[in-house]
């Protein structure tokens, strides 16, 4: 593998953190109109620290607004990652899908995958959604 792979690489493990807490931020808001820290905790089943120091990092980057004791907000920047994050998860899942991939193995399988596919490959996986396999 040569250096610029391993960059992507090293780039995709960097927001792999933030785009899994801004989607699971998102679907707590949407299941019951806010998030608390305590949410994401149960979610990730990690501690309270954790949780507290990484929604510390995405406020520090733009993706949340949060205040002690407050719910968490996704800021417009928040939003339109997890929008991406989900898009991406439900394409990759549903391509696993239609491989014949298990429902189980495929839940698992993509939350690894989304992070590391690139927008080609993706593409590909969505037009094979869309209109079927490529003739050869």
């Amino acid at each position: 593998m040569s250096a610029p792979n391993y960059q992507r690489i090293r780039s995709d493990h960097a927001s792999e953190v933030a785009e899994d807490y801004v989607e699971a931020i998102a679907d707590a808001i949407d299941r019951s109109g806010q998030c608390r820290a305590i949410d994401l905790v149960h979610h990730f089943d990690v501690t309270h620290a954790t949780v507290s120091n990484t929604v510390g990092r995405l406020q520090r980057d733009g993706f949340v607004l949060t205040k002690p004791y407050q719910p968490i907000e996704l800021t417009a920047k928040g939003k339109r990652l997890a929008t991406q994050s989900r898009q991406r998860h439900e394409i990759v899942e549903r391509f696993l899908r239609k491989l014949g991939i298990s429902e189980r193995a495929a839940a698992i399988d993509t939350e690894g995958i989304e992070h590391h596919v690139s927008k080609e490959t993706l593409s590909a996986m969505k037009h094979v959604l869309e209109h079927g396999w490529p003739q050869e």
